[in-house]
């Protein structure tokens, strides 16, 4: 929901999340605490299982961090970078593909200990930018990002250790990136995970938390901390930062006294995203046609890491908000739905079982957002867009396996758009925030890698494939209300799985 500025008069002012109504003041974080800071370093390696095989791997993960802490206090990690190279060996699978640039999405679990009790952070969607890939020798990536805050409630040193790696690697031709024009290789990229190699002692940093009675006493040895739990890591800080409440209020009086001199030029504003982008987490279930075959496939649950906010548009004379976020599907650290298995009557009279798994590629799916804030319901329209490609596994014929091979899939991402519509006042349909069915259509393209020994792709292209350019798969995905990261305590945390719709 949002509220019109020409009808707020001088109210404070409300910003939507995709349908949540957020009041902006009162996501101003506090002030915190000054203490000294270390630029911590681990070098460590990582043993990750690639196709062509094992491969042993450098890495440094870095963050500047507080050399100590209260107990309860946050810690707040800052310039982390997890830099990661690859030999060539381990670039083997995309020198085969032609591709010209690397990129890729690190998660890091870190492993927060104080005495004998411990908890695992989720450093997710660091991002490293595309480098070129050389005619010989490896490339370095290095990704960045913003990480969860995490407190202690127990006083002594504690550690934070980094622990298991997962890597989503995309991989383009041509040079540049996807956005500057390049196209995703086929496959378009790659997951994977890795873990510290045998011998390591992957400890990146120290922070003393002292006890809140005397903070200047010396921390206890570890082993030493009372019975109280140590507390789950917190969700990253959402919200707006100390100053936005002013640059809020400047901006939106400039916006009134455009609208009062009748100066629609000064319509639409964009907020800046620091400002208001926040996460979320969500689960989504649903049901996929394959038109071909006369029948449907479960989706999910798939696991949705949000971003809410990254582009937000209020354009008071026209009396609409547009607000785009973000969304990864996450399946055991890969970009992608939980495998299904299904049975089809495939060209209407052979039973056919299959393994389906939908695997994101390229950038993040787009969730857009239009809504018109000048009718008493504020009619809300999604679009949600997503590139992704269809693997096949572990197919049976008749009851007797078939070898199509560890790559069978469709020669090239293709786009899946849903959309949803809704209303706040009263809610009802479908709201970002609070969740609800999306419905569309999608085009599958023909396969591609199938069969060992014989070339299955027309096959699987005639019994599945889209005929031409028909958008004819249909399918309908219903999401759980949003865990929103500014509200961890709220009703809708920790995310729920929805009952699918057919």
């Amino acid at each position: 929901m949002t509220v019109d500025v020409r009808a707020a008069s001088r109210r404070p002012i409300h910003w939507a999340v995709g349908g949540t109504l957020l009041v902006a003041t009162a996501l101003i974080p506090g002030a915190e605490s000054a203490a000294a800071e270390q630029t911590s370093q681990a070098a460590l390696r990582y043993a990750c299982a690639f196709p062509s095989g094992p491969e042993e791997v450098a890495v440094v993960v870095s963050a500047v961090l507080p050399t100590s802490v209260r107990t309860g206090e946050e810690i707040r990690p800052d310039e982390v970078s997890v830099e990661v190279d690859l030999e060539r060996s381990a670039l083997a699978r995309f020198t085969g593909l032609e591709a010209t640039t690397l990129s890729a999405v690190a998660r890091l679990t870190v492993r927060n200990t104080v005495g004998d009790r411990s908890a695992d952070a989720s450093w997710q969607d660091l991002t490293a930018p595309p480098v070129v890939l050389p005619d010989e020798g490896g490339v370095t990536l290095t990704a960045t990002g913003d990480v969860p805050t995490v407190s202690f409630g127990t006083a002594g040193r504690a550690t934070l250790a980094p622990a298991t790696l997962a890597l989503s690697l995309s991989s383009f031709t041509d040079g540049g990136t996807d956005g500057d024009g390049a196209e995703p290789t086929t496959p378009p990229g790659l997951d994977v995970v890795c873990e510290p190699a045998p011998g390591e002692e992957p400890v990146l940093a120290t922070v003393t938390v002292r006890g809140d009675t005397d903070p200047t006493a010396p921390a206890p040895t570890p082993g030493e901390s009372d019975t109280d739990p140590l507390p789950a890591p917190s969700p990253p800080a959402g919200g707006l930062p100390p100053d936005a409440r002013e640059k809020i209020d400047v901006l939106t009086e400039q916006r009134r006294e455009a609208v009062a001199d009748e100066d629609p030029g000064s319509c639409p504003i964009e907020i800046p995203p620091e400002w208001v982008m926040t996460t979320a987490e969500t689960y989504a279930a649903g049901y996929a046609n394959a038109a071909k075959l006369d029948g449907a496939a479960a989706l999910g649950p798939a696991f949705m890491k949000v971003v809410l906010n990254k582009r937000y548009i209020n354009d008071s004379c026209a009396s609409t908000v547009d607000v785009t976020s973000e969304v990864d599907f996450d399946y055991e650290g890969r970009r992608q739905l939980p495998p299904t298995k299904a049975t089809f009557l495939s060209f209407g009279f052979m039973p056919t079982t299959a393994t389906m798994t939908l695997e994101q590629v390229g950038p993040p799916a787009a969730i857009h957002t239009h809504t018109v804030t000048n009718t008493p319901t504020y009619p809300e329209e999604t679009t949600v867009t997503a590139q992704l490609s269809l693997r096949l596994s572990d197919v049976e014929v008749n009851g007797v396996p078939l070898d199509v091979g560890p790559d069978c899939r469709t020669e090239r991402p293709f786009e899946q758009v849903l959309r949803g519509y809704g209303q706040s006042y009263p809610r009802a349909g479908y709201l970002v925030a609070y969740g609800g069915s999306l419905t569309g259509y999608a085009h599958i393209p023909p396969f591609k890698g199938c069969g060992v020994g014989e070339d299955l792709d027309p096959v699987f292209t005639a019994a599945i494939s889209s005929v031409g350019g028909k958008a004819d798969n249909y399918t309908k995905m219903t999401q759980a209300p949003l865990c929103v990261a500014t509200n961890p305590e709220g009703p809708d945390c920790p995310p729920r799985v929805p009952e699918p719709e057919r």
